[in-house]
Formats: C-alpha cells, structure tokens, sequence
C-alpha cells in the first residue's frame, strides 16, 4: 500500500475559517481493484465554493463531513491502472483533491493533454473556472456588441476571462478588485475602465451605466450594480463570495424595485449543469490561449499542508487569477 496525506474537516467554522478547522491525516492508500486507478495529483483546486461546504447546508453539492477528507478538482498522473481506458502515464483531472493520492473508480475523469498548455491551466484558465466564466457571460449574460459590461471580483479566475471574453466579443468592460496590483493587472488585460472598490466609490464609478452584471460578490456590490443597470439589463449571479463567512443571513439588496421598473433579468446558473459544454468551450478559448488573445495568472501555494492557508487567503482575496496548490510533480 501506498501511503497518502489528506486534509480532513476537523471542525465547522464559525464565520472565518480557523487553522484548528482543518487536519493534516496520514492514509493508506490500497492498490487499485477492477476498474480502478491510482492518481498522483500534482495540483489542487482551491475554490470559493469550498468555504459554503465546510457548513452543515443542504446546498447543489453535500458539505464536507467532519473527520473525513475534504474534495475538490485536481489534476494529476495516473501511476497504477487497472481500468483500460486510463492507462498508466496519463494526465487526468478528478474531483478527488486535498490529497496527495486519489484512488477512482474511473469515472468522472477528465483527460487532460499536457502537451497543449501547462498542465495547471486544467484547474483555471481551460477548466471549470474558465468553463463558468464563459457559460455565464455567452449563455446567461448573452452580451450584444457595443453593451457595458461590469464584472466584480474581475482579478479572480473567473471573473478575469469573464471580461476578456466580453472583449473579444466586442463590449465595454469595466471591472473592479481590491488592490492596485489587481487593478494594474485588470488594466494590462484591455479592460476599458478599472477601480479599486477599498479606493473607490462604487456608484460614482458605474455612474454612466452598465447593461450587464457578471456578479461574482453580491451584497452591496450587488445593490449598487442593481442601481447602474440601464432598462433591460441583466444580472449573471455568479457567485457572492462576500457572504460566505457571514454568521447571518445578510439582508438582501435594498433596491429590489429595480428589477420591475428597469424591467432587468436576474440569472443564476451552476457550471456542472453545463459540463456537457466542455468541448465547444475548449474549441474557442484554447485557441485564444495559445494565440495569446486570453491572459490568464496563477496563484501558487506549494505544499498539501497549505492547502487550508491557500484557501483562507482565497476568501480575503490574497490571489490574483486562480489559487491553486502544487502538491506533486509537475507535467
């Protein structure tokens, strides 16, 4: 048997997560059975949604249990196989993470080419972050050439393809973050307009209007983008990444009569219920990876045991595009 460490749910949080919330636990790994492989994971995903599963919430995916290891996207090699169609020496991405090795039955696995772009980009830019990104802005948003387009949070990996593909797709993007360095790398990407919303008032910045919100925050950031909205305007609830340490329910927006009298449309989506999209998303940005049209940044923390502080700095917003975790070699 190999051995493997994990990172278990030791306690649920009480607003921010605390170092105490998370163990570091030594596994036994068993060799693959019928239909099986084994997964040396090279990186981790570290993504908002981690946070809302560390609670007791019936939610679209079931929380992480205390005293058992917590799951995420990761991308690695698989170095023992019993399945035919994984072979040994393949590049895979599980839903496996926060582990050093992941035994599969197989299923849900996603192969991955290492030969066309570096193999974290599996977890960003060319993955699930960068599939929401493009589903939420073409299939929810539905932006029409010459359209403003305001994206929130637009330094994270989402929310920076987001705003390139509005771009690219012919809109006036403005975006917001909450450093200099994240306005300055916002700026560097073509964005039109660009604010620091710790520096900046954010109504007097969306002063001129938007026609569509691709709202990764929520709360007063969804509020104030409720107010800039032009008649028919749409919002794309992405995400609220500004509630998830909240110990109580926030009040919703104050302006909700927005909604009627602007006649606007407000859509959530879940990006699982789109992977089925995959290769028409991969079709049309991987060219625009590989040609250079698409910028993308990574956030590295090197080491499994730093996955908890990975994420913590995620929720008070330390990266700039996507947080990731090496915790194997490399492709």
């Amino acid at each position: 048997m190999a051995t493997s460490r994990e990172i278990h749910l030791a306690a649920r949080p009480h607003g921010v997560p605390q170092p105490t919330d998370f163990a570091l636990v030594e596994v036994e790994v068993p060799e693959p059975a019928d239909g099986e492989v084994l997964i040396r994971n090279a990186y981790m995903s570290v993504d908002p949604s981690m946070r809302p599963r560390m609670n007791d919430v019936k939610s679209y995916l079931p929380p992480f249990q205390v005293g058992e290891a917590m799951s995420g996207g990761a991308v690695g090699q698989v170095v023992a196989s019993r399945n035919d169609r994984v072979p040994v020496g393949s590049w895979v991405v599980n839903w496996l993470g926060w582990r050093e090795f992941a035994l599969s039955d197989g299923r849900g696995l996603m192969p991955v080419d290492p030969a066309i772009a570096p193999i974290s980009t599996a977890l960003g830019v060319l993955g699930m972050p960068g599939l929401t990104a493009w589903v939420g802005l073409l299939d929810i948003g539905r932006p029409e050439p010459g359209e403003t387009v305001y994206v929130s949070g637009a330094a994270g990996a989402v929310g920076s393809l987001a705003g390139q593909i509005a771009k690219l797709k012919g809109c006036r993007v403005i975006g917001s973050a909450g450093s200099p360095e994240k306005v300055a790398w916002l700026q560097e990407l073509g964005f039109d307009e660009t604010f620091d919303y710790r520096q900046t008032d954010a109504r007097e910045a969306l002063r001129d209007g938007i026609d569509l919100y691709f709202d990764n925050v929520g709360g007063e950031a969804l509020e104030v983008a409720l107010s800039a909205l032009r008649t028919h305007g749409r919002v794309v609830a992405c995400g609220a990444i500004s509630q998830y340490n909240a110990t109580e329910r926030p009040p919703g927006p104050r302006n909700m009569s927005y909604i009627v009298t602007k006649r606007l449309r407000i859509e959530g989506f879940i990006v699982i219920d789109h992977f089925d999209k995959f290769p028409a998303f991969l079709a049309e940005v991987g060219p625009w990876v590989r040609d250079g049209k698409v910028a993308y940044r990574e956030t590295v923390v090197d080491g499994l045991e730093r996955a908890p502080e990975a994420l913590l700095g995620l929720l008070s917003g330390e990266n700039i595009g996507k947080m990731l975790v090496k915790i194997g070699p490399d492709a």
